[in-house]
C-alpha cells in the first residue's frame, strides 16, 4: 500500500499557485469523435496551454515551492521536451537559473521552444538517446553542483500540479464522466488525475494509454512491481520512458482501472485525422487517448467520456515519418526485395504486369550500383486497399520477381530503408 497521494486540499492549493501562468483549458465536445463512437466524447485541450502542454502545471507548482536558498542555487531537470518547456517558462518567470538536459534526438522544434521560453535564464544540454540517458546525466550534474532537481513526474509537487487537470475536468463537466482516458509517460499526470477522481468521482473509470513500444506502466502493473524496460521505441518521445515514477506506480496500482497500449502507427493516423478533420494539431503523445478508442468502441457506446489531449509540440519536419508510419499501420505501404529475372525488359515487365492498376511505387533503390535490370532492388509500393497485397505477392511469385518481404522484418527494414 502507498503512503502518498494528493488530497483535494493539496490540488486546490496547487491550482491557486499556478493560476497566474496556467490557462484553464476547455473541456470541448468533439463532434467528429462523438459521432464516430456513438458516445459523448469530450477533449481536455491541454494542447492550448501557453507552452502547449499540461507540463507547465507541475513544473511551476514545484519550482514555486522551493526555498529562497534553493532558488538562488538554481535548478536542473531532464525532459524529452514538454517538461523542459514548463521548467524554462517557470525559470524565466521566477528569475531562477536552470540547466535543462534533453535527449539528443528531441525534435528541434521542442528544443527551440525551450530556449525561447527560458531565454537567458536556462542552459540546454543535449545528452544521450533517450530520456533515461539525459536523466542520468542530469542527476549527476545536479548532485555535483548542489542544485535542486525538478523531476518530470516522480515528485509530490509535480503530481499535485498535474492533478489540477483532473480537478478542472470535474468542475467543467455538467455530466458524469464514465471514462477518462489519460496518456502515460512517467505517470505524473495519471497519478494526480486518478487521485482527484478517486476522491470526487470514484465511479469514473480511469484508463491509462501508453505507446506499444514503451509500455513501462503496463508491464509494471502486470508484474506488481515498478519495472525498468530494457528497450523502448522512442518515436512517441513525450511518453517514451523506460521506467515510470515510483510514487506514480503506487498510486496507479490502486486508483487506475486499466492501462492499455496503442500502436505507434495508429497514433500517427490519429494525428493526421485530427488535423484533416478538425484542424487540431497534436504531438504523438497528445493523440494517444483518441487513437486507443477503437479498442473500447463497444464499451463506450452511449457513455460520456473524456480524453486528455496532452500537448501539441509537434515538429513539422516529422510529417513524412508520421505519414509513413500511418500507411504501414493501415497495411497500405509495403516494402520488398525484388529480384529482377536475368532478361532484358524485366523492369518494364514488373511495372506493366506485376503492379496493380492502383498500385504506386513510392521507393526504389538498386542494392547494387551495377547490373541494373539484372540485380535486386528494394521497392516500396503503396496500395489503395490492404486486400490488394496478397494478389500482388502472388503475381511476383508467378513471374519470379519475389525476393523478400520487409515489413515483418523490423531489423532488416530499419537497415535497408
Amino acid at each position: 500500500m502507498f503512503t502518498y497521494y494528493p488530497s483535494i486540499k493539496d490540488v486546490t492549493q496547487a491550482s491557486k499557485v499556478i493560476k497566474e501562468v496556467v490557462t484553464q483549458t476547455p473541456l470541448m465536445r468533439s463532434f467528429t469523435y462523438s459521432k464516430k463512437y456513438e458516445a459523448e466524447v469530450f477533449l481536455k485541450r491541454e494542447d492550448l496551454q501557453q507552452v502547449r502542454s499540461y507540463k507547465i502545471r507541475g513544473a511551476y507548482n514545484k519550482i514555486s515551492s522551493l526555498s529562497d536558498i534553493q532558488k538562488k542555487q538554481g535548478i536542473v531537470c531532464a525532459s524529452a521536451g514538454n517538461h523542459a518547456q514548463g521548467v524554462a517558462f517557470a525559470c524565466a518567470r521566477l528569475q531562477i537559473h536552470g540547466t535543462i538536459y534533453m535527449p539528443a534526438p528531441t525534435p528541434s522544434q521542442k528544443i527551440q521552444q525551450v530556449k525561447m521560453f527560458g531565454g537567458s535564464w536556462i542552459d540546454v544540454v543535449l545528452e544521450g538517446d533517450t530520456f533515461d540517458n539525459a536523466f542520468a546525466k542530469a542527476t549527476t550534474y545536479c548532485n555535483q553542483y548542489g542544485k535542486t532537481f525538478v523531476h518530470p513526474f516522480d515528485d509530490e509537487k509535480i503530481i499535485e500540479g498535474q492533478a489540477t487537470v483532473g480537478l478542472e475536468m470535474i468542475q467543467q463537466s455538467d455530466k458524469f464522466l464514465d471514462y477518462v482516458f489519460v496518456p502515460v509517460g512517467g505517470g505524473g499526470l495519471i497519478a494526480g488525475l486518478s487521485s482527484v477522481f478517486h476522491q470526487l468521482s470514484p465511479k469514473t473509470k480511469i484508463i491509462g494509454v501508453e505507446p506499444a513500444g514503451a509500455p513501462a506502466m503496463q508491464v509494471s502493473l502486470q508484474r506488481n512491481e515498478n519495472t525498468t524496460l530494457s528497450e523502448i521505441d522512442k518515436f512517441i518521445d513525450g511518453a517514451a520512458v523506460q521506467r515510470v515514477g515510483d510514487r506514480n506506480f503506487k498510486i496507479c496500482e490502486v486508483f487506475v482501472h486499466d492501462v492499455v497500449t496503442v500502436a505507434e502507427g495508429k497514433v500517427c493516423q490519429t494525428i493526421l485525422d485530427l488535423y484533416n478533420l478538425d484542424a487540431v494539431v497534436v504531438e504523438p503523445a497528445g493523440a494517444m487517448t483518441l487513437a486507443v478508442l477503437d479498442q473500447f468502441k463497444e464499451e463506450i457506446k452511449g457513455k460520456t467520456i473524456a480524453c486528455v489531449v496532452s500537448g501539441s509540440n509537434n515538429d513539422i519536419t516529422r510529417t513524412a515519418e508520421i505519414e509513413e508510419r500511418a500507411l504501414l499501420h493501415k497495411g497500405l505501404k509495403h516494402y520488398f526485395i525484388i529480384r529482377f529475372p536475368q532478361r532484358a525488359g524485366a523492369l518494364k515487365e514488373f511495372v506493366a504486369d506485376i503492379l496493380g492498376p492502383d498500385d504506386d511505387i513510392t521507393y526504389f533503390e538498386y542494392s547494387k550500383k551495377t547490373s541494373r535490370e539484372q540485380g535486386p532492388a528494394i521497392v516500396g509500393i503503396q496500395l489503395k486497399d490492404p486486400e490488394h497485397l496478397a494478389p500482388l505477392v502472388d503475381r511476383m511469385h508467378a513471374h519470379n520477381f519475389f525476393g523478400d518481404y520487409l515489413n515483418d522484418k523490423p531489423d532488416l527494414f530499419q537497415f535497408l530503408i
